[in-house]
């Protein structure tokens, strides 16, 4: 009986050392849209001297391009966001990348001792050449979300001539001002819900807030319900890592590796040059859109930011049922959006 155990133990581990192995290697791609002119492409591309990952999807090549920058920083969002993406994909192209050092854009031997919010700046421009140039159009949207905003909105202010229009989704703004709102919004939910411990807990580092030495524990906005109200954003990503074909075992660890060479390094870059005194104004339009519930980036914060940005034309737009990410959780409305400002930037 011990030989038998002893087989199928050793059985077992063989069968789990191929099924890593596999997933490892395992190719990936992004499923076909049906049509003659559908795009649908998963690939690297070489910008700036390094691969970046690109997802480009459509259901009609000749729709006008919208770039979405994603944040984190790192936080790719190519492993789950074709699910929240498909009506946006009926009238526009839509382009995803994974920015350098981050997801699929990570490389084992790469130095990234040199990466910087302005090489980021740089990436995104030379991307958007290359799409623009690929599918033969002249602008884009930029659309940036959370810290995404703040590569994006350097982004606009550094060549508007390759935009059509700047949109910040949960845009950063003064980021101590911003944590401040974070941290009295979930003290008061906790009070509210009875957590006393944790509304304790949160009190103590309002010292460390106010000098700009500490964030609002992510996880506690969360828990309050500051980060996303009608998604599951943490579920997402893990149905997308072990589920959907965009990514493998391998690309996850490169994930993972990606947050940690550049989260912290950028998170203390963007706290040292505040974007509300880097780019004080843009010569395209500009919009703000905000989930009335985000206190990952605060929507009071935003808007003090957006009443002081100079811009030809600009709006603030409040989705009253989401948090930190209305373009998911109000996908419809935000998709019916989009479409409208798009035709009114056209007439």
């Amino acid at each position: 009986m011990r030989r038998k155990s002893k087989k199928i133990a050793k059985g077992s581990l063989i069968f789990i050392a191929v099924l890593i192995a596999v997933g490892l290697i395992f190719p990936t791609w992004t499923p076909q849209i049906k049509g003659d002119n559908s795009i649908s492409s998963l690939e690297q591309v070489t910008i700036n001297g390094t691969g970046h990952e690109v997802m480009i999807r459509g259901a009609d090549r000749r729709n006008p391009i919208v770039i979405f920058v994603h944040g984190g920083p790192g936080c790719s969002e190519i492993p789950y966001v074709r699910k929240y993406q498909d009506l946006l994909e009926e009238n526009f192209t839509i382009v995803h990348y994974d920015q350098r050092g981050s997801g699929k854009s990570y490389h084992f031997f790469e130095d990234y001792s040199n990466l910087s919010t302005d090489l980021l700046v740089d990436d995104l421009l030379s991307l958007t050449d290359y799409v623009a140039e690929r599918l033969g159009q002249e602008k884009v949207l930029l659309i940036g979300h959370s810290f995404g905003t703040y590569i994006g909105l350097k982004a606009a202010a550094k060549a508007p001539d390759k935009y059509m229009a700047y949109i910040g989704i949960g845009q950063v703004a003064d980021t101590v001002k911003s944590e401040l709102d974070s941290l009295n919004y979930t003290i008061e939910q906790a009070k509210l819900a009875g957590h006393l411990k944790d509304a304790k807990r949160l009190e103590l580092l309002r010292g460390r807030v106010e000098q700009g030495e500490a964030t609002t524990p992510r996880s506690m906005v969360r828990k309050y319900g500051g980060a996303a109200r009608l998604i599951n954003d943490n579920m997402d990503y893990y149905k997308g890592f072990l589920f959907e074909p965009e990514y493998n075992l391998l690309d996850v660890i490169r994930y993972v590796r990606g947050i940690w060479v550049s989260q912290k390094k950028l998170l203390k870059e963007e706290a040292q040059n505040n974007i509300t005194t880097l780019v004080n104004k843009l010569d395209i339009p500009a919009y703000f859109v905000m989930g009335q519930y985000d206190y990952m980036t605060s929507a009071n914060a935003a808007k003090d930011y957006f009443d002081r940005l100079d811009a030809p034309l600009k709006d603030f737009v409040i989705f009253k049922k989401s948090a930190h990410y209305p373009q998911f959780e109000e996908k419809a409305s935000f998709a019916k959006w989009l479409k409208k400002i798009w035709d009114q930037l056209t007439v």
